[in-house]
């Protein structure tokens, strides 16, 4: 299986978002990015890693951490129902599967490698530009409630084009169900 090594970019809040926020990843040579929303709880345990990593040096989970002995290494490996699908794999082949932000935050406390398959990474990429000013979230990495408050917002806004592609993304999971 090909894949490509992120890395942390940045997080940023959303603006309105009631405690939301973007978690950017990037590739290594930082052409390309992935976006993953994450809640506020997640947004201050991230923050607070890149802030001030030497604060948490202590903290349970880096002192549980810095108990593991076996080589460990994650994979995002598809998408379904909005939400990334992660593994965490240790030496021996044993997998846990781990929420997307989780993995982000046990990647920047440790030096456990985060991967993405090379055609979800394809798929859900976007060109990376550390200047803008706004992030490309995909549709299809949004939950349902989000997506239905999205589309209630798109509604609202009359910006029906973007409200259909919420509908149809909405039905596409219902159908699948």
């Amino acid at each position: 299986m090909r894949r490509t090594l992120l890395r942390f970019e940045r997080l940023q809040q959303i603006v309105g978002g009631e405690g939301m926020a973007v978690i950017i990843l990037t590739d290594m040579e930082r052409k390309n990015a992935v976006s993953v929303v994450c809640d506020e709880p997640m947004s201050q345990q991230i923050q607070m890693r890149v802030s001030n990593p030497k604060l948490c040096k202590n903290m349970l989970p880096e002192t549980l951490l810095s108990l593991l002995t076996s080589s460990y290494e994650m994979m995002i490996c598809g998408l379904f129902e909005g939400q990334y699908q992660v593994v965490l794999m240790d030496d021996i082949g044993n997998l846990v599967r781990l929420r997307m932000s989780d993995a982000v935050l046990l990647s920047l406390m440790s030096d456990i490698p985060l991967y993405i398959e090379n055609g979800l990474m394809e798929r859900q990429c976007y060109p990376y530009d550390e200047k803008a000013d706004s992030i490309a979230i995909p549709i299809n990495t949004m939950d349902l409630p989000r997506l239905k408050m999205a589309m209630e917002k798109a509604v609202e806004d009359e910006n029906y084009e973007l409200a259909s592609q919420l509908r149809d993304e909405i039905n596409r999971r219902h159908h699948y169900k």
